[in-house]
């Protein structure tokens, strides 16, 4: 194999694929990206056999066709420091890889690509098609809830459920549930439920663009998302996902309408007082105003009044802070509207809408 290609170039294309390199396996060859060279492109392939992600370079001078994986991180080190010029990457038949830029050379081992493992291909595969624009605002503003208790696996990952011409994702960790839904660009002429796992997840919002479609395809136990020139490919999630739309309230509760930011800064201030020991704040509701406050066992207080509509009884709740900022990061709405129960009832945001729906339970208060 040889090629020359620009560095920024290279970079890029190391950036999106590393994190799917495996850090834990006692396998070598998890730990190396694959290189395949043929025509005028560059396929770069990681995986840690959960998920693996394949990267297109075009626009590249290939010497020679061939393959070679070369361990992550020594590559991607490398090209960090060398200069913004273009870089020439040869691989020998022992497996050696020599990468030149200007008047650096460097000379690492690589490992054969027959003992790489292969990148599964998704077939008679059911698809749909979103905008990266929609689908990174889904995912922004659903993916904090999912859970880190690996004892409940079926909700370390979202769900993604399609039918009727819209994609619903959902993801909860048992103390807050988000969920948002959008309609389809055509009816897919299928319906799917399946769970894809916290890191694939995570890989995708990060190599989400805002501009373009995404293709996500479905198979019996893996989902692929196609977007540009890259693929993402992740094993999903087996079990069946809670039935989340009977903890869904209808609305009609009492609202309170709020301008967005000046909630949020209120509610962060307080926060500046909570400790591990002692993560929730108060909410007292009135007429024209809520009170967010917090006060701690040390002495140590904050109050604040912000203005509101509210026509309901008077009422005092607590929540966790970072509960309540997680969705107001990603709701495009100036004046949101918060629907309660009673005090010790769980506290619901509607927005875009009517697409989105945020669900929060309540916490004890100091």
């Amino acid at each position: 194999m040889e090629v020359k290609l620009t560095r920024e170039s290279l970079q890029k294309g190391v950036q999106t694929v590393q994190n799917a390199v495996s850090q834990k396996s006692g396998l070598p060859i998890l730990s190396n990206i694959l290189f395949e060279a043929s025509k005028d492109k560059i396929k770069l392939i990681a995986t840690d056999l959960e998920i693996g992600i394949i990267c297109k370079l075009t626009g590249v001078s290939v010497e020679e066709d061939g393959s070679i994986s070369i361990p992550a991180k020594k590559v991607s080190d490398i090209v960090k420091e060398l200069p913004n010029s273009d870089i020439h990457i040869s691989a020998k038949k022992n497996n050696q890889v020599v990468i030149k830029c200007e008047k650096s050379v460097f000379k690492i081992m690589g490992l054969p690509k027959d003992e790489f493992p292969k990148v599964p291909e998704l077939s008679d595969k059911d698809s749909i098609s979103i905008s990266q624009q929609q689908l990174k605002s889904i995912l922004n503003s659903t993916a904090f809830a999912i859970s880190k208790d690996e004892t409940r696996y079926v909700l370390n990952g979202i769900l993604f459920s399609v039918s009727d011409k819209k994609l619903r994702v959902v993801a909860t960790d048992g103390r807050r549930l988000a969920m948002m839904e959008k309609d389809l660009q055509k009816n897919p002429g299928f319906s799917k439920k399946v769970i894809v796992p916290s890191k694939a997840v995570g890989e995708v919002m990060r190599i989400l663009k805002d501009d373009g479609d995404v293709n996500i395809s479905f198979s019996e136990n893996q989902v692929a998302f196609e977007l540009d020139s890259s693929l993402l490919i992740t094993r999903l999630i087996e079990g069946e996902y809670p039935n989340y739309e009977q903890v869904i309230p209808k609305q009609g509760q009492d609202k309170m309408s709020v301008n967005k930011d000046n909630f949020y800064a209120a509610v962060k201030r307080a926060s500046l007082l909570t400790t591990p020991d002692s993560q929730s704040i108060k909410l007292d509701i009135g007429k024209n105003k809520v009170v967010i406050s917090k006060a701690s066992q040390d002495g140590s207080e904050s109050r604040e009044d912000v203005d509101c509509e509210y026509a309901g009884e008077d009422l005092s709740i607590g929540f966790n802070p970072n509960y309540l900022m997680d969705p107001l990061k990603n709701v495009n709405e100036q004046e949101i509207v918060f629907e309660f129960a009673g005090q010790d009832k769980r506290g619901v945001l509607r927005a875009e809408g009517g697409d989105y729906v945020y669900i929060v339970l309540p916490v004890r208060m100091e």
